[in-house]
């Protein structure tokens, strides 16, 4: 039996807004009429209320797969904080407390189940849910299904099941990321029929920023002490000992940081996890083990200290920030070793040779992003299929890079490849040939005779750093490839007779060489504490610090993160309007039914004793 009338009813009182935002209303009547639904969405978009919204109007129970322990706790907080009744089945939970979930999801206690698609295609779980009457399914990080995507789990690929099994029920599939192959697999692997509703993938609210990599726990380290000290954000690595050594510097220079990755145990995960969520003033530390679903508003900042694998990757990653729609970063660090690495990663990996190549086809998309000279935002919108114009708020933008003809090195250093492997009969790596080119008599040099080849010094107008440029550019067009089988040594590639034939330019930022730490762009924003308290006054400011003093104990006392209980921007809002009856609380954006009833009496006490 429905609870409500209408999706705007449930939309107002359960989370307590006064209308959708974008295409939400067209994707809540499909699901509601029965039909599936295929959704892209950037991150902070308001997904989830696409299929909450139709769990609450139709019969039954509704099935959520959700990849992530985490993100099922989450969001069942989430939805209990605001009177829906959700759980989750999972191995969190002990015997009793499964048995117990089951129950109630029995007797139509439970609105939405949310389960992992490992549990699901258990044949016990199947059984159990053949009993029931179900709404419809949600399938959330839907790209998780595409072997060609960024976060393939086999187990998606199975969910076609769902299908077959429960053929009358309606399906939606979920997810910020996908490039359209990806999304014709998503069709294909789970058999929709979909109406597709695909939104602008723009982030606007993000400022991003790509620099030259020198030393990076210094850079990631300045970064965040002089642009967002105090403040919460993720900072990415690859390895597992990056993660833990750039924790450690991080907390050397007074940055409250934890780290996290794979070779923790589940338990210290589940710390580390708690203390981010709860506390605004921790960064995370973590390889790509963490983050998917992390429904933290106020991540003011992600930084990479490596570059991620693809366009993506980068994008779910970096749209973890700013999801309150504040004025956010995303920051990189990107330097030679990780062009080597990434393509040592695809050239050893034992995938098939269709594999390799799309996934070299990735990076090097991620790899135009990273040398681009032009709009940031423009290349990555370009990379999902949409258009859009120079954004003036990334670091292209606002500070354009001056770009200097680097043909003629270019040259200098494929030649200089070439001769040391004639003089040598053997490749050397990029140390030992920019050695060369600037004329360094270093031991090796001199005991391999490289000295005197004619290639030797006649690269010493440009520094290391900048020889390291000209070959990141050359690397990544496939003039030059690293051999990861032969120590990373450089071998010529096909397109190296081009680029000597003058049927290649080559082109290199001065930005990048000349200032290596790159300029402080947001200036020209605001910082996102002052867009939050801009416009009040006194008695207003001082209403809102004791509203989250209040929220930070009330929070504390329920196990639960402060934004659970109410984001920032709604505490503002109430600071602005000072309620002081419950009807003057009422239409406040993010106060729906179930929070007027749990905290309108304590919040009314603080606005009437502050104002």
């Amino acid at each position: 039996m429905r609870r409500y009338s209408s999706a705007l009813e449930a939309l107002q009182q359960v989370f307590g807004y006064d209308s959708f935002r974008g295409f939400q209303k067209e994707v809540v009547e499909t699901v509601v009429s029965g039909e599936d639904a295929l959704v892209l969405m950037p991150t902070g978009g308001g997904k989830s209320l696409c299929y909450q919204i139709p769990a609450l109007l139709r019969d039954g129970v509704a099935i959520v797969v959700s990849p992530l322990i985490a993100l099922m706790h989450d969001q069942v907080d989430a939805l209990e904080e605001l009177g829906v009744r959700a759980a989750y089945l999972n191995s969190t939970l002990l015997p009793e407390e499964a048995v117990e979930v089951r129950n109630q999801v029995r007797r139509g206690e439970i609105d939405l189940l949310y389960v992992s698609p490992e549990r699901l295609l258990m044949s016990s779980m199947l059984s159990f849910l053949k009993e029931l009457r179900i709404s419809l399914f949600a399938i959330d990080e839907a790209h998780c299904v595409s072997i060609w995507g960024h976060d393939f789990r086999p187990e998606y690929s199975k969910l076609s099941i769902l299908k077959e099994t429960f053929p009358q029920v309606p399906r939606i599939a979920l997810t910020a990321t996908a490039d359209q192959k990806t999304r014709e697999e998503i069709v294909e692997k789970l058999l929709l029929n979909p109406r597709k509703f695909i939104a602008s993938f723009d982030r606007p609210n993000i400022f991003y920023r790509i620099v030259d990599k020198h030393n990076v726990k210094e850079q990631v380290a300045h970064f965040i002490r002089t642009e967002h000290p105090g403040e919460c954000g993720v900072v990415y690595c690859l390895a597992r000992s990056t993660c833990e050594d750039v924790c450690d510097f991080l907390q050397e220079r007074g940055v409250r940081a934890v780290f996290y990755h794979a070779g923790l145990t589940a338990e210290e995960r589940a710390a580390r996890l708690a203390l981010f969520q709860r506390e605004d003033d921790v960064v995370m530390v973590a390889t790509i083990a963490f983050g998917m679903g992390i429904d933290k508003p106020n991540v003011r900042f992600v930084a990479h200290v490596d570059m991620p694998k693809s366009i993506e990757g980068y994008f779910q990653e970096t749209g973890r920030a700013g999801r309150d729609g504040l004025p956010s970063d995303a920051w990189m660090a990107y330097g030679l070793r990780d062009v080597v690495s990434q393509r040592r990663f695809i050239e050893q990996s034992d995938a098939d040779e269709l594999y390799k190549q799309l996934s070299t086809q990735k990076l090097d998309a991620m790899l135009g992003l990273a040398e681009a000279c032009d709009c940031r935002r423009v290349r990555l919108l370009a990379y999902f299929g949409e258009k859009s114009e120079p954004c003036g708020k990334c670091d292209n933008c606002v500070n354009p890079p001056k770009i200097w003809d680097a043909t003629l090195a270019a040259k200098k250093l494929i030649s200089c490849i070439w001769r040391i492997q004639q003089k040598s009969g053997t490749s050397f790596g990029a140390k030992h040939v920019i050695d060369v080119l600037v004329g360094k008599e270093t031991e090796r040099v001199l005991s391999c005779g490289h000295n005197a080849l004619s290639t030797w010094g006649i690269g010493k107008d440009l520094n290391d750093q900048q020889w390291r440029a000209v070959l990141r550019q050359l690397i990544a067009r496939h003039v030059v490839w690293v051999d990861a089988e032969r120590h990373n040594v450089l071998r010529l590639g096909q397109l190296a007779n081009n680029l000597l034939r003058g049927e290649i330019q080559v082109e290199v930022r001065r930005e990048v060489i000349d200032q290596p730490e790159g300029k402080s762009h947001r200036a020209q924003a605001k910082a996102s504490r002052d867009e939050i308290l801009a416009g009040l006054g006194g008695s207003a400011r001082q209403i809102f610090e004791a509203l989250r003093k209040w929220r930070l104990e009330t929070a504390r006392a329920l196990n639960k993160p402060p934004y659970v209980i109410f984001p920032d921007r709604t505490l503002a809002e109430i600071a602005r309007r000072k309620p002081v009856t419950l009807d003057a609380m009422l239409g406040i954006p993010g106060v729906g039914r179930r929070k007027l009833e749990s905290y309108a009496e304590e919040i009314i006490k603080i606005v009437r004793a502050e104002y």
